[in-house]
């Protein structure tokens, strides 16, 4: 499971599977009066209505400061029930998506933060990672997988569908765990 701040659409485009956009999609429209939710036109209007409920106001699929995050029991749930827990570039600053680690770590999940430099929430990592996300997310990969992912080329140059790769470690057999280095 993949859950991202990002409104944008590239972890989905890039391959991954499970993606829970918290703070909506750009790409997508949603009524403001039903919740329906659609891909958006390239330009939308004051004046479309919603076809779900028949006229409800139509909005960019966002969540705007003051508003609820998307899929937060779905994303709580599944911190609650992991075993690894990764944050990739995170100010760690804003709620809920700040106290996520936390309270994973809080459940036995093993943690590790990969960031520029450490967030609000460095201090909830069992592992800190210093560096560029496109550097340092591959090589910590590679370490926990013991695989050579620099001879699948995918370290410098990835194409559409390798970063679902990088990102998704496959699923651990009963009563498995993962041990960071």
């Amino acid at each position: 499971l993949l859950v991202t701040q990002n409104v944008d659409d590239l972890h989905q485009r890039a391959g991954s599977a499970r993606v829970l956009p918290m703070h909506g999609e750009i790409g997508r429209a949603r009524c403001a009066d039903c919740g329906h939710v659609w891909d958006a036109p390239d330009l939308m209007s004051v004046a479309d209505r919603c076809a779900a409920c028949g006229g409800g106001r139509c909005r960019p699929d966002l969540v705007w400061f003051g508003e609820e995050v998307r899929f937060l029991e779905e994303i709580e749930a599944a911190a609650g029930r992991t075993d690894l827990f990764v944050c990739v570039g995170t100010s760690g600053t804003l709620y809920p998506a700040a106290g996520l680690m936390e309270a994973a770590r809080r459940r036995g999940a093993r943690t590790v933060e990969i960031n520029l430099e450490p967030s609000g929430t460095a201090r909830d990592a069992d592992r800190l990672l210093l560096g560029r996300a496109t550097e340092t997310v591959p090589a910590w990969v590679e370490e926990v997988l013991g695989a050579d992912l620099d001879s699948a080329k995918i370290c410098r140059q990835p194409k559409v569908g390798d970063m679902n790769r990088i990102l998704s470690l496959p699923p651990l057999k009963d009563g498995a765990s993962r041990r960071l280095g």
